[in-house]
């Protein structure tokens, strides 16, 4: 596919113009074209609530932070970011800021297992139900929706079977129930899409994986098009406290700097490693929405530049998936996601434990790899290697 945004409204700069510069003018003082690290907790006032630039203490705003959320806002096409110490202290402000006991979620039925914990550890015991949806059968989510719904909770592509969601059409279908659509865009990245332009009320990151894209910060974000959401939002983000540090606000405004470019190397391995994994014996099957015969690829061609980093597949045992995990070099073992490097995991085992017994229990010979940027005949040995 070619480099323009699909669908939506195409923003006056380019997206990696944007990543660059949005937020980020050269310091008035010094000229210093990278934002500064104000590693400060408070600031002189002048005078009994004379603010120098809004400034007063860093929990509730600071220049380093504030860089790095007009950066996310400007590339997520959005009115307003707000950065977190992590993409689950995100989510968590979403649920604190918008739901209330008795109400209800629909979320989808592979959703990431620390979301599925949060929902059914955090928010169920404190009244809020959910029900896991195959999220890709629009009439599915339809029949779910209930007068108390207020929330339709949608990753695309999923993690980690990566599964697809028409966003448009989800938004619609959350919007007739008087239900807000929020999107999970961790996976995708704001390069690959941007669902405030398909009609999501709010998007929500873990930066600590692409746009961080360096395996060295963790932290999280929140994107919204509605000012008056986004004030509800901040509001909470600064009574509720869980703000990115300005130094993790500097790791993460550096990372988003070189997205595009990370993201295009990203989807170029993948493709290469999706390509040797669909030809081998031992392989069962590549999920993968770049695939022809994914169940979600024509949304995926619809409202994707590409088709990401991640890639998921089935092997013919839990122990073969093991074995795999196990044996490979320069994938390495270990959770997480969206970095340089290429990582590989036992999703049953390690990053959705959490989920094991419920809707949400993913299948045992299930193995997920990041896909990172080195070479990519290094990356396919290896895997040719460790598949036997």
């Amino acid at each position: 596919m070619d480099n323009e945004v699909p669908q939506g409204n195409v923003p006056e700069q380019g997206f990696e113009t944007l990543a660059i510069h949005a937020g980020q003018e050269p310091d008035p003082t010094t000229g210093a074209v990278v934002p500064p690290i104000y590693q400060v907790s408070t600031y002189k006032q002048d005078g009994i609530g004379g603010l120098r630039g809004g400034y007063e203490y860093s929990r509730s705003a600071n220049p380093t932070r504030t860089a790095l959320e007009e950066c996310l806002a400007a590339v997520e096409a959005g009115t307003r970011g707000m950065a977190f110490a992590s993409g689950l202290a995100a989510e968590d402000t979403i649920l604190r800021t918008l739901l209330r006991p008795g109400d209800h979620v629909v979320i989808p039925n592979d959703a990431y297992g620390g979301t599925y914990r949060l929902f059914a550890k955090v928010a169920a015991p404190w009244g809020v139900s959910f029900d896991p949806v195959p999220l890709g059968d629009v009439a599915a989510v339809r029949a779910a929706m209930r007068p108390e719904t207020k929330i339709v909770w949608v990753e695309t592509p999923t993690n980690p079977l990566l599964g697809i969601s028409d966003i448009a059409a989800l938004a619609a279908v959350a919007h007739e129930a008087g239900a807000l659509l929020v999107v999970d865009n961790t996976f995708a990245s704001s390069y690959l899409q941007q669902p405030l332009t398909l009609g999501a009320d709010i998007v929500v990151h873990s930066t600590t994986k692409y746009m961080g894209g360096h395996s060295d910060v963790v932290g999280g974000a929140l994107v919204v098009r509605d000012a008056d959401l986004g004030e509800r939002l901040a509001f909470n983000q600064n009574s509720m406290g869980a703000v990115a540090g300005p130094f993790d606000a500097w790791l993460t405004l550096r990372g988003v700097k070189t997205l595009g470019v990370r993201m295009d190397r990203h989807c170029d391995n993948a493709e290469k490693v999706v390509e040797m994994l669909t030809s081998h014996r031992a392989v069962k099957q590549v999920l993968y929405p770049g695939l022809p015969d994914h169940p979600g690829h024509d949304v995926a061609v619809k409202q994707m530049r590409r088709f990401g980093g991640m890639v998921s597949f089935r092997t013919w045992s839990e122990e073969d998936a093991v074995r795999i995990c196990e044996a490979t070099r320069l994938f390495t073992l270990g959770e997480s996601l969206g970095g340089v490097e290429s990582l590989i995991e036992h999703p049953g085992r390690m990053t959705h434990a959490s989920a094991a017994g419920s809707p949400l229990e993913v299948p045992a010979d299930l193995v997920r790899l990041s896909v990172g940027i080195e070479n990519i005949d290094d990356l396919l040995a290896d895997l040719d290697r460790a598949l036997g």
